[in-house]
């Protein structure tokens, strides 16, 4: 299904011989949570932030260029943000660019700052484009954001229109971490060794800064500082399209979803200075491997399926919420064709559970994104082709 593709991109790429943790030959039984409806009024929602201001708020991208508010289980009627003017034409369907990613800075309570993620023309016809990474204050309203106050901290070239990644999260460090696919096409044909594997580009990377400097700094004990031939800027490698990122809460390990290139998906967790493979790997599997490739280094995915299961995969988080016990320590995460599963370490390895949702709309719906909330709670963000036309909507997972 290439208009999901074009939605998230991304496979990570790890190596062969290294497998912590595959496809389990006897997996757990599945877990089960319930679907309930937070509003299905946001066309193509695509990334949930909370600002841990103790507000209860959940502040939700629309691709499209708008940030929206649910507050008290009600939908705002005003955007909190809207940059939608500055940005590139998409068609939401299937597009992979537009506003993909919203964190709050750590200290938002008494800053009010917030970061977002979304595409612009690079050039005055608009026919190509650019990931911008800005900061932007809330105005004396509090759910409305100063579009004044905007600084762009960061601006990356995109060749393509597909794998922009885009997602931003703050660590347990205080930094921001931006994730970057490859920059489109497919099989990351660009230059000899491909984007994800060339430190020279920000391109198929994690990234970490610190966003409290004009217009940002590069923390000292980033992995490739001092290195030649490498950005300072980056903080693990050898990604695909990363989409969506998470820390978990109790671990405080960083897990990605990286969507594949034909055959197989995969979750990663992300180490300092990491090379997760891509192109030399996908998922556990040789794909494009260059004479005289040293595979020993590569990091491998703690799990990884088929096509015959899933299409594109979709990044989630680890459960530290209270309502649904079973999945207590899990890493939830779903594919765009709907399946959802629970990854579950048992000391040794990771092994996949299916996650069993009641609630689901009948006529089925594609998983675009997930949040977290303050409480550790879980949301599910989708869309669905109806008789009516394309839909969006947010749902939060709760017990029985």
């Amino acid at each position: 299904m290439n208009a999901l593709r074009l939605l998230l991109a991304v496979p990570l790429l790890a190596g062969s011989l290294m497998c912590q943790a595959g496809p389990s030959r006897n997996e757990p039984p599945a877990r089960k949570a319930r679907l309930q409806l937070v509003t299905n009024r946001i066309l193509s929602p695509v990334a949930l932030g909370v600002p841990g201001d103790g507000s209860g708020r959940l502040f939700i991208c629309q691709k499209e260029g708008k940030v929206w508010i649910v507050q008290n289980g009600k939908l705002l009627t005003r955007p909190f943000l809207d940059v939608s003017a500055e940005m590139v034409r998409i068609n939401p369907a299937y597009d992979e660019r537009g506003l993909l990613g919203i964190a709050f800075h750590p200290q938002f309570e008494s800053n009010r700052k917030f970061y977002v993620y979304y595409s612009v023309p690079s050039d005055v016809s608009g026919s190509n484009h650019k990931s911008r990474v800005a900061e932007f204050t809330v105005s004396a309203n509090p759910n409305v954001a100063d579009p004044a106050t905007k600084r762009v901290l960061l601006e990356i070239e995109q060749p393509q229109s597909n794998h922009n990644g885009g997602d931003l999260v703050f660590g347990p460090d205080g930094y921001l971490y931006i994730a970057l696919g490859d920059g489109g096409g497919a099989g990351d044909k660009h230059g000899p060794a491909g984007n994800g594997q060339n430190l020279n580009t920000l391109l198929g990377k994690i990234l970490r800064i610190d966003v409290d400097a004009t217009p940002y700094a590069v923390p000292k004990d980033n992995p490739f500082v001092g290195q030649e031939g490498a950005r300072p800027e980056i903080w693990a490698y050898g990604l695909r399209n990363p989409w969506r990122i998470s820390f978990d809460r109790g671990t405080k390990q960083l897990f990605a979803g990286d969507v594949g290139q034909n055959k197989y998906e995969e979750v990663d967790i992300i180490e300092k200075g990491g090379n997760y493979g891509w192109r030399i790997m996908e998922g556990f599997h040789e794909y494009n491997v260059p004479d005289g490739a040293d595979k020993s280094k590569l990091i491998p995915p703690i799990d990884e399926y088929d096509h015959d299961l899933g299409i594109s995969v979709t990044g989630g988080y680890v459960y530290r919420g209270k309502a649904i016990p079973s999945l207590n320590g899990g890493y939830v995460y779903g594919d765009y064709n709907g399946k959802t599963w629970v990854l579950v370490n048992s000391g040794r390895k990771w092994e996949r559970a299916d996650l069993e949702l009641t609630g689901r709309p009948a006529g089925g719906l594609q998983i675009l994104s997930w949040g977290q909330d303050e409480a550790g709670e879980l949301y599910m963000l989708t869309s669905a082709s109806t008789s009516d036309g394309f839909t969006g909507a947010v749902y939060k997972l709760v017990g029985f």
